[in-house]
């Protein structure tokens, strides 16, 4: 089990977002008033804390939402979870793992600065099948 330690959107795509410390995560299109949600695939992204500590470890001053993540975690493992794995989020949302890792077409400003970037190998995205509340300091569970 983790916890959700962010909660972070961005009003536009390709830009650093901001946590809000919480959310709505609507079923079947993903966290209200963000940019990336919608009727695909990849409607919330997610990023351990211990992907981002990573960066920090190399001079990076980044934080929860800079790798463009909508909910950071912390103390699950998200890159070992499979595809179709669901997960429960907070006392009502369920998203089911769709995807590991991205393609970057455009490098960014964190490789630039850091030769690396942790979102491409370690971010995972789910998509939303039972929506609700989410906040920070709820819990995350593998339930499937």
């Amino acid at each position: 089990m983790g916890i959700i330690k962010a909660v972070c959107t961005s009003p536009e795509k390709g830009m650093r977002k901001k946590d809000k410390g919480e959310g709505i995560l609507v079923k079947e299109h993903g966290l209200q008033d963000d940019a990336h949600s919608g009727p695909w695939h990849r409607q919330v992204s997610l990023l351990a804390l211990e992907s981002i500590e990573k960066m920090r470890a190399m001079g990076l001053d980044v934080g929860p939402g800079d790798f463009a993540e909508n909910l950071t975690t912390e103390g699950i493992n998200l890159v070992e979870l499979p595809i179709g794995t669901r997960l429960k989020i907070g006392s009502e949302a369920v998203g089911e793992v769709t995807q590991i890792g991205k393609e970057c077409h455009n490098r960014c400003a964190i490789f630039y600065q850091a030769g690396d970037c942790v979102m491409p190998r370690e971010g995972i995205f789910i998509r939303v099948l039972e929506g609700g509340q989410v906040k920070t300091g709820d819990t995350i569970e593998v339930i499937q």
